[in-house]
């Protein structure tokens, strides 16, 4: 009998599948893969009569009623109050069309449509990252490319999105439900932060994240730079190595060369080094490494040595000037302590500034200034010495006080000593010239030989006449000097030689007046002729 009450629903359940019976429209349940989910029969909480549950596949599959006689198809299958249909640990083949089977006063039918949602149980993220730090953080470096996937396992597939948050709020990079990968072609220190890939199950709403930091990292832009000092307050050498622009802050080895020993190795680049570990010449490496390269890293060299001095051997200050002496200091590394001293020979006590002493020192360059320079106190020798912890070098400096010098005095000696040169040349000339003695004596004695007179025109006759009488003129004079000088039993009392020009342009009188000088010349010259006895 149970048998043929079977038969008749499903002949029911067929005729309304084929909709030849009206049923109520069916409702949507979603439950969760291995979770338990409760299907209602209808909307009524009232009491019901017999229910009966079908699994509608190809055919319809009987599951429970609330006939006793009836026993379910699986234990999973329960009854509830007001007919509820209850299934336990779902499956993913527990998905589809139910149909629950009321018969109070009428039969009538409600179709529950079945969801099974599963996960996302696990996100899975992965970034194209330069490296990792031991503690996990991924690093990349700037301007490279960096590619961002995400995925999770899901029934049906989650929707992905990505967000970003740096210091200020979260930025999104979209959601889709198909592509949860993108790629950032140049990353920038901007790009630094936090990325969170989410995904959520659209039907039962579960939502995992994955959050994933990411560093920018770049090395610094320039080679480094050592430099070597003295510690403040110690007479240690203090090296340091910088090598700044970078993120985050370089290793640094340092080695001395040649050999390689390391002499130490920190993020800070300074090291120490005691006075037995130094000497003139000796070389220090220090190699800089960054995470994000160059792989063999970059290095600088960095050499001590002992100072250099170089200065003016001598100087001289006047008595009551002043005077600088100037020193200068080349090679010392580290920088030299520089000092001026008086005397190597007794204790030495560097000169210190007073108003008679002016030390003034610019980098590697120190002058010292005396003012009001004294003979007794000030003359002898200064040295200058410059002192690192490699050596120590001393050049000295003879100063020379001297009394001012009388520039009139020295003006008036040389100008009697060009006087007196030009006196006895000029006796020389007269001594050894007879025609040079005769013409001076012409010309103080007023009368000596014989008188010639030239008579020039100056303004009409031209300049080639005027030439040849003056030669002729000398010739006459040269040629009477020698007959002279053939007969020197004969004397001439007077001889003048008168040189008149006259103006042709009407001055006359003027030219006739040269003419009687000239011929009263000549008479007073015949008459002073003397014949001497033989």
């Amino acid at each position: 009998m149970a048998a043929g009450w079977e038969l008749r629903a499903l002949l029911c359940l067929g005729a309304l599948l084929t909709g030849g019976v009206s049923a109520d429209l069916g409702a949507v349940a979603v439950g969760e893969l291995h979770e338990n989910v409760t299907l209602h029969c209808g909307n009524v909480s009232r009491p019901r009569g017999l229910v009966t549950w079908y699994r509608n596949d190809s055919e319809p599959v009987f599951l429970l009623s609330s006939n006793a006689s009836l026993l379910p198809t699986a234990p999973r299958f329960s009854l509830e109050d007001a007919g509820a249909l209850h299934i336990q640990a779902l499956s993913l083949e527990d998905e589809g069309n139910y149909t629950c089977q009321e018969v109070l006063n009428e039969t009538r039918w409600f179709l529950v449509w079945l969801r099974v949602a599963s996960g996302p149980d696990q996100i899975q993220v992965n970034i194209s990252a330069s490296g990792a730090l031991p503690n996990g953080t991924l690093y990349a470096a700037r301007g490279s490319q960096v590619d961002f996937s995400c995925g999770s396992t899901a029934q049906p597939p989650p929707r992905v999105e990505w967000w970003f948050q740096a210091q200020s709020r979260p930025e999104s990079f979209g959601s889709n439900l198909t592509v949860s990968s993108f790629t950032l072609i140049l990353m920038s220190q901007n790009l630094q932060g936090n990325y969170t890939c989410s995904a959520r199950n659209v039907l039962s709403g579960r939502q995992r994240k994955v959050t994933t930091e990411l560093l920018v990292y770049w090395p610094p832009p320039s080679a480094p730079q050592c430099s070597a000092e003295v510690s403040s307050g110690s007479a240690a050498l203090k090296l340091t190595c910088r090598w700044d622009g970078g993120y985050p802050d370089p290793n640094f080895l340092w080695t001395e060369e040649p050999g390689g020993m390391i002499v130490g190795n920190s993020e800070l680049g300074t090291e120490t080094l005691n006075q037995s570990q130094l000497s003139d010449g000796k070389k220090f490496k220090c190699v800089g490494s960054h995470i994000v390269g160059p792989e063999p890293g970059a290095s600088c060299v960095v050499q001590i040595l002992s100072p250099l001095l170089a200065s003016h051997p001598m100087k001289t200050c006047f008595v009551g000037g002043n005077v600088t002496l100037t020193c200068q200091v080349s090679g010392a590394n580290p920088p030299a302590t520089i000092q001026w001293l008086r005397n190597l020979t007794q204790p030495e006590a560097a000169i210190q500034p007073s108003s008679h002493y002016l030390i003034t020192q610019d980098n590697q360059s120190s002058t010292l200034t005396i003012h009001n320079c004294s003979q007794a106190l000030d003359e002898g020798f200064y040295f200058c010495q410059a002192k690192n912890l490699v050596g120590v070098r001393a050049v000295d400096v003879w100063l020379s006080v001297k009394e001012p010098l009388n520039i009139g005095g020295i003006v008036g000696t040389i100008v009697s000593l060009l006087l007196l040169g030009l006196a006895i040349i000029s006796g020389l000339m007269l001594y050894y010239s007879p025609v040079l003695c005769w013409k001076a004596g012409s010309t103080f004695r007023g009368q000596d030989m014989g008188d010639v007179m030239v008579l020039v025109d100056s303004e009409e006759e031209e300049d080639e006449e005027d030439e040849e009488e003056e030669e002729n003129a000398i010739e006459e004079v040269e040629q009477e000097t020698n007959e002279r000088e053939e007969l020197p039993k004969e004397v001439c009392k007077h001889g003048h030689i008168h040189r008149v020009t006259a103006l042709v342009n009407g001055n006359l009188d003027h030219m006739g007046n040269g003419l009687q000088d000239l011929q009263d010349d000549n008479d007073e010259q015949q008459s002073y002729t003397i014949q001497e006895p033989v």
